[in-house]
């Protein structure tokens, strides 16, 4: 893993990864992928058209395909998608091809960054807000147990990017 060079930012959906992923990415000096913005030039459509024409289950191929073609990538920091190391071994490669950082935030702090983004986001497009801090609370605990497999754990609703460098830092020993 020290050799690869690569950081890869997970977490539910709305909690960060993106933002993170850029700002350390810019700390470091390193490059930076979005790896939804990979999947859809590879599939040569948005995400949410992807999902709508093919289904759930096609995108997950393509998401892990287009993964594993970011092994050879150094220096770089990569944000996932929120299903990401939940699908195709996909954490497990992530463990062994880099350094994982898990932004967790509770329910509540998700369905506030959430609500406001609904429509661009496939899994959310025929959920209500009423109903959506339980589909949270329900996908966010099937996902927990992948989310959690991360070496390193951060508070995504209060980043602290000065004491995340030096934790990343640190675990890859430069």
């Amino acid at each position: 893993m020290l050799n690869s060079r690569i950081v890869y930012i997970i977490g539910f959906m709305g909690s960060g990864k993106t933002t993170t992923g850029k700002k350390l990415a810019s700390i470091l000096g390193w490059s930076f992928i979005d790896l939804d913005t990979r999947i859809e030039e590879h599939a040569g459509m948005k995400i949410p058209e992807l999902f709508a024409k093919y289904g759930e289950e096609y995108f997950r191929g393509i998401e892990s395909e287009v993964l594993r073609k970011l092994k050879s990538q150094t220096y770089t920091v990569i944000s996932t998608g929120g299903g990401t190391p939940c699908h195709g071994n996909n954490m497990e490669f992530m463990l062994e091809t880099g350094l994982t950082i898990y932004l967790k935030l509770t329910p509540a702090q998700l369905k506030s960054r959430l609500s406001e983004s609904k429509g661009e986001r496939p899994l959310l497009k025929d959920i209500t807000n009423g109903t959506l801090q339980n589909f949270i609370e329900k996908r966010l605990a099937l996902r927990e147990k992948f989310y959690s497999m991360a070496e390193i754990h951060i508070d995504g609703f209060d980043m602290d990017y000065t004491s995340l460098h030096s934790v990343v830092r640190k675990n890859l020993g430069i």
